[in-house]
């Protein structure tokens, strides 16, 4: 049984990436047998047609591919052969890269478990108590200080404007606010702009993308500018600490790429997890689906932000606060707001 695809059509969309057209690449078409050399060349080739990293990243993937192919056999089983493909996959140091089968999903995890966690959510359980309030998938409340604290957990959970302004309009008495993304894996763009929208005064440029526009390595379109406008609500104006750690990946890579960008804004923490490439998904001849990156985004300097966004202060947990069951974070973000940071 023959597989065919044709090289991918990437559709970027408008209400991310204003200016951004939709773009078809090359048409040529490839022909792989369903069978265990016929699968892996279908993966490497559709990753060397339109991976978008191979460069900035200086992999080798003629290499890899020689090197991996060679332990292809035509009996080997259908998960010796994942686990192969998912092994090969890890050489793309890529969180957005993903072999997804029936009976199994292929991670990369690096990018956060090479790292300290700086994160206790049972800790962060304590400040919250009991008597925290919840909107937008948000849990918040005003500390003793009167200081506002802030945790969203995941950028895929639903994030409404009513919402956002009841947030706001309730750390209206606070001295500034403690805005927590650790370990927040990311989710939706649109509730990155959504939320980032509260905290700019006028539209702003925060980065910028390309994407693939041909099979070579190299062949990307020109950088385009990612614009944010600010919110026609309530938009906040006081102090504002981003909490980060490694555990920030994808949309909260992006979330805190804009934020630097925001005024009266300081992030505080660990450089994030990265994740800056704009996945897509493709199809092998046995079902098995491929997620990878594909179009890059970088930060408004036009520097690539796929392997995270440095903090503006760098900081780390103590092992006295944990024990202590303190957060080292949030204490700190509340001294800077008390001094008027």
């Amino acid at each position: 049984m023959k597989f065919r695809f044709g090289f991918l059509s990437l559709v970027l969309l408008s209400l991310i990436v204003v200016g951004v057209s939709n773009t078809s690449c090359d048409s040529n078409e490839f022909d792989f047998d369903n069978d265990p050399h016929g699968n892996f060349d279908a993966m490497w080739t559709i990753l060397d047609k339109s991976y978008c990293f191979f460069e900035y990243k200086d992999i080798n993937w003629d290499s890899i591919g020689v090197s991996y192919r060679a332990r292809v056999t035509p009996t080997m089983s259908k998960d010796a052969l994942f686990d192969l493909m998912a092994q090969m996959l890890a050489e793309l140091k890529d969180g957005h890269v993903n072999l997804i089968a029936t009976h199994d999903i292929s991670r990369y995890w690096s990018w956060k478990e090479d790292y300290p966690s700086n994160f206790n959510i049972h800790i962060i359980d304590k400040y919250l108590s009991t008597d925290y309030s919840s909107a937008s998938s948000m849990k918040y409340k005003i500390l003793e200080d009167n200081v506002g604290y802030i945790y969203y957990s995941s950028f895929s959970n639903p994030v409404s404007n009513n919402g956002l302004s009841q947030i706001l309009n309730r750390m209206a008495i606070c001295k500034g606010i403690i805005f927590d993304v650790r370990d927040n894996g990311g989710g939706s763009l649109m509730n990155v702009e959504r939320i980032a929208s509260r905290f700019f005064n006028e539209r702003a440029l925060v980065g910028y993308i390309s994407h693939k526009v041909g099979p070579g390595h190299n062949d990307f379109s020109e950088l385009f500018a990612k614009h944010l406008d600010s919110s026609n609500s309530i938009r906040y104006q006081k102090p504002v600490i981003i909490l980060t750690n490694r555990g920030c990946y994808s949309a909260t890579n992006e979330f805190v790429s804009t934020m630097k960008h925001a005024h009266n804004t300081t992030i505080v923490g660990d450089k994030t997890g990265g994740g800056g490439g704009f996945p897509f998904s493709s199809e092998l001849p046995n079902g098995w689906s491929l997620r990878f990156s594909t179009s890059p985004t970088f930060d408004a300097q036009k520097n690539h932000i796929e392997f995270g966004v440095e903090p503006h202060i760098k900081l780390e947990m103590t092992p006295e606060d944990i024990n202590n069951m303190r957060d080292t974070y949030i204490e700190f973000a509340r001294k800077m707001i008390n001094r008027g940071v």
